[in-house]
């Protein structure tokens, strides 16, 4: 198991990580910020969906959900369709115009890693990618109905008589 500095400095990198994201968040097209892009990942990756996984996929609530897939479907990427088991719901998937964005998308992305850890080997390249794969499995879902309190922090909230937050357990899938 790490030690106690290496997890703090763990802490102070992944902070850092907020200037990666805020880089790669300036090369998507005005028409089309984060969460749309999200969106139309999922549906690329997973393929048609309802809206209720797509929701578990971007791991926030249905509302936010919403108004992603109202944006996308305004542009015309994605196509909202009657759910022939239960008509009450909708299928989502990507149009001819959303796999077009989606393309657009990758290439952006790829173009920025590629010029950002240009000196980078493969084998790093390789090394990030499934560690970063491995830190998001350990986190797992990360919704608040998934989430218990480690030891540590509920025996220190309830020495100071507060409440800790809690923390996610499951290791189930990795959404993004």
């Amino acid at each position: 198991m790490a030690e106690q500095t290496q997890y703090e400095e763990l802490a102070r990198q992944l902070s850092a990580i907020g200037a990666v994201k805020r880089d790669m968040a300036r090369i998507l097209p005005h028409d089309c910020p984060g969460g749309s892009a999200a969106v139309l990942t999922l549906l690329g990756r997973h393929g048609d969906m309802r809206m209720s996984r797509l929701a578990e996929l971007l791991a926030v609530d249905m509302s936010v959900t919403s108004r992603h897939v109202a944006h996308v479907a305004e542009r015309g990427w994605i196509d909202r369709s009657p759910d022939p088991a239960d008509k009450r719901s909708r299928i989502l998937r990507l149009t001819d115009a959303g796999r077009d964005r989606l393309d657009e998308l990758s290439r952006r992305t790829t173009e920025l890693l590629a010029h950002r850890l240009g000196d980078w080997t493969d084998d790093e390249v390789g090394q990030l990618i499934g560690l970063m794969t491995r830190l998001r499995e350990s986190f797992g879902d990360c919704r608040p109905a998934s989430r218990v309190t480690p030891p540590a922090l509920a025996a220190e909230a309830a020495a100071h008589g507060t409440h800790a937050a809690p923390v996610s357990t499951q290791t189930t899938r990795t959404p993004a």
